[in-house]
């Protein structure tokens, strides 16, 4: 079984993905890690020496070596369900949540962890706002296709884990 969480960065995937794995026992793996260890390079290096198309085709290929594992927590980057056929590959080999945050707290959490971002490192607050609304509008079309959305603005850590395991419930895990 493999439980995959997909939003926008800074939505609290790693960090939900931790606690669902500990609560379930399963292994839990971060996407952008996973792509970091299997090619020796930070994702920066990468979109800095091959740019976003070549993170993305490494992405996709670790993607489809992770989705052949089993029990394990999978949070995936915020751009990875939009690429390829990401998303539905996504849909059909596990449970996939959506982990939906509104626009001012995502500008909120992201507003100091800029340059660890490649995407928004280079870009003023303001302009970051706008950047971030540009991207949600893109991308929220593939987000949707999860089976469950969870929307967390408001809600605390323990809520959101309570919210995940009532719908891993459903699915009998």
């Amino acid at each position: 079984m493999i439980i995959s969480l997909v939003g926008y960065m800074g939505s609290g995937k790693s960090t939900t993905g931790k606690d669902v794995a500990k609560a379930l026992g399963f292994e839990f793996i971060d996407l952008d890690e996973f792509i970091e260890q299997k090619y020796q390079a930070t994702i920066s290096d990468i979109f800095e020496k091959e740019g976003e198309l070549g993170f993305r085709k490494k992405e996709r290929e670790a993607l489809k070596e992770v989705l052949t594992t089993t029990n394990i927590v999978l949070s995936l980057g915020g751009g990875t369900p939009v690429y390829y056929d990401n998303m539905d590959e996504i849909v059909k080999n596990s449970i996939s949540i959506f982990m939906r945050v509104q626009l001012p707290q995502l500008v909120k959490r992201l507003e100091n962890k800029k340059e660890n971002r490649p995407l928004i490192a280079h870009l003023s607050n303001e302009e970051m706002t706008e950047f971030i609304a540009k991207h949600l509008f893109e991308r929220n079309q593939f987000y949707e296709k999860a089976k469950y959305t969870i929307n967390i603005s408001n809600q605390s850590t323990l809520e959101i884990l309570d919210e995940i395991m009532n719908h891993l419930k459903k699915e009998k895990i």
